[in-house]
């Protein structure tokens, strides 16, 4: 028989059926984080055989990553709002399943199209689900011990996806089928859905409204400025769609600035970039995740195509970048409230850039140990010291009703920067790699098998040994835009931060989670 103070519970409208269960709650919640996060990598492994697969081109293939990490960036604060004005539970009960029917849509994928259609619906669900996810923390647990352990379990979450994602990646494409790297996330969708409104408790509602305009015309406009430095990776910078694809992303960039600027509830708040250190963060984000994700993309494709690694063995050798970022992230986070954050900023650039420098060295005769673990581990520890560095200073000095902006527009500028940077490397390496073709081409008409003449002829890529030196030069010149992008964060680190006492004491204060 109930008791009166469980049918007291069951009459609260959106009260979980289950309380008091704070442990399965927060697995509920840390599970679609780890989902969502770990989404980024475990297809990039996967990308070689979804590029046989589906005859997807090296420059095509960018947008299985960019097609996701677009619309999350682009919709993450849409999302977040969402959350408050619709109920956090709900939003991320949406977000979860949406994001798992686009997984399956995306396994089921027969051509490129469709499975880049279904990448796109993925960071939809992922705009929608993860904001809810870390607002729901301060929804369901206490502010005080059981709140910080919640969100340390978050963050940590957050950092080990990557690595998480790598390994399942691998074992998943190479046990299995590469389609597998997303069906995974359909019965892990499912189970997050039905555990949802048994253990979290609905939030409560916050009137506003939604800046649909603001998240559509900066989403369309980032993608059509992709979409531009892609396609004159193939078809040139004369190319009529090259042309209007960059005329339609300045039209609609431009639009996006006056929508927000007259927005009564914008979804970028344009305030947020009158702090000096606060822009500069913002520049120094999208730099490195520029760099980032293209570093992460054409090495994957270096020790698989070339090296010859199998999906699992290139897990593995992922895992030491992993280490060396967790590293670094922890020295930051213990020492920046005594050094500040323009150290950190500084040697965390200064590392990536030589880092991404190393790479541009990049071979055919390039072993794994000799060519490719040094430059990814000199990285590696670079980007831990400035990840939490960014998100620290990003955050710090805000109004705690304008935290919650300041820190989605810090990872929209993440998701957005690589997907920008991503393109802009693609470019350069279709160029690069157009050149080098037309100099191998000789050689393999001279030296190639029948066999080879004959795939060639139906696929237009050159066979080994040829096709590495292709791969390898185009990879390298992609290498030297991404130096670049890191140097321009190391200017802009030494040049827009600017450090005062009190953003000292105010960084020894923060606190909360590193997402």
């Amino acid at each position: 028989m109930a008791t009166t103070s469980q049918l007291v519970q069951d009459q609260k409208p959106g009260a979980a059926r289950r309380e008091g269960h704070p442990g399965i709650a927060l697995a509920v919640i840390a599970a679609c984080q780890l989902m969502v996060v770990l989404d980024a990598t475990i297809v990039n492994i996967a990308l070689p055989h979804i590029q046989d697969a589906l005859s997807f081109s090296t420059t095509d293939l960018t947008w299985v990553v960019s097609a996701y990490t677009l619309t999350f960036g682009g919709l993450l604060l849409l999302g977040a709002r969402a959350g408050d004005i619709l109920g956090r539970r709900r939003v991320f009960m949406t977000g979860i399943l949406l994001f798992a029917f686009a997984s399956l849509l995306g396994g089921l994928a027969q051509e490129p199209w469709q499975l880049l259609a279904a990448r796109a619906l993925q960071g939809v669900g992922g705009a929608i689900a993860s904001p809810a996810s870390l607002a729901l923390i301060a929804t369901t647990f206490p502010e005080g011990p059981e709140r910080n352990r919640a969100f340390g379990v978050f963050a940590a979450v957050s950092a080990g996806g990557g690595a998480i994602g790598l390994l399942a990646g691998g074992m998943l494409t190479e046990w299995l089928d590469w389609r597998w790297v997303l069906f995974v996330n359909v019965p892990i969708g499912v189970l997050i859905a039905v555990l949802t409104p048994l253990y979290i408790n609905e939030s409560e509602r916050h009137p506003g409204r939604f800046d649909i305009v603001g998240a559509l015309t900066s989403t369309v406009g980032m993608a059509a400025l992709v979409y531009g430095f892609i396609r004159s990776a193939e078809e040139g910078w004369r190319d009529g769609l090259t042309v209007g694809s960059f005329v339609a992303a300045l039209v609609l960039l431009v639009a996006f600035v006056f929508t927000e600027r007259r927005a009564k509830e914008p979804i970028t708040p344009l305030r947020m970039f009158a702090d000096r250190n606060r822009s500069g963060t913002y520049v120094i984000m999208l730099c490195l995740a520029a760099a980032m994700f293209g570093m992460f993309f054409y090495i994957v494709l270096f020790v698989q195509n070339v090296l010859g690694y199998s999906p699992i063995e290139a897990g593995f050798a992922f895992l030491p970048v992993t280490v060396a970022i967790a590293v670094g992230a922890g020295l930051a986070q213990r020492f920046l409230p005594v050094l500040g954050p323009k150290a950190f900023l500084l040697a965390g650039s200064a590392l990536m850039t030589v880092g991404l420098a190393w790479q541009t060295l990049i071979s055919p005769d390039s072993t794994y140990a000799g060519g490719v673990l040094g430059p990814m581990l000199v990285f590696g520890f670079g980007m831990g010291l400035n990840f939490v560095t960014v998100t620290i200073t990003a955050v710090s000095g805000v109004a705690s009703h304008e935290a919650g902006a300041a820190s989605g527009l810090l990872n929209a500028t993440q998701q957005v920067g690589g997907s920008l940077g991503l393109s802009i490397l693609t470019t350069v390496f279709g160029s690069a790699s157009k050149d080098e073709a037309s100099k191998q081409l000789p050689d393999f008409l001279t030296g190639g098998t029948a066999e080879q003449k004959a795939e060639f002829a139906r696929s237009h890529q050159l066979p080994a040994p040829w096709g590495h030196e292709v791969l390898a030069h185009g990879i390298s010149s992609a290498f030297v835009p991404a130096t670049a992008m890191a140097a321009l964060a190391l200017v802009t680190a030494w040049v827009a931060i600017r450090v005062r006492k009190s953003d000292l004491e105010a960084l020894a204060g923060t606190a909360g989670p590193m997402a």
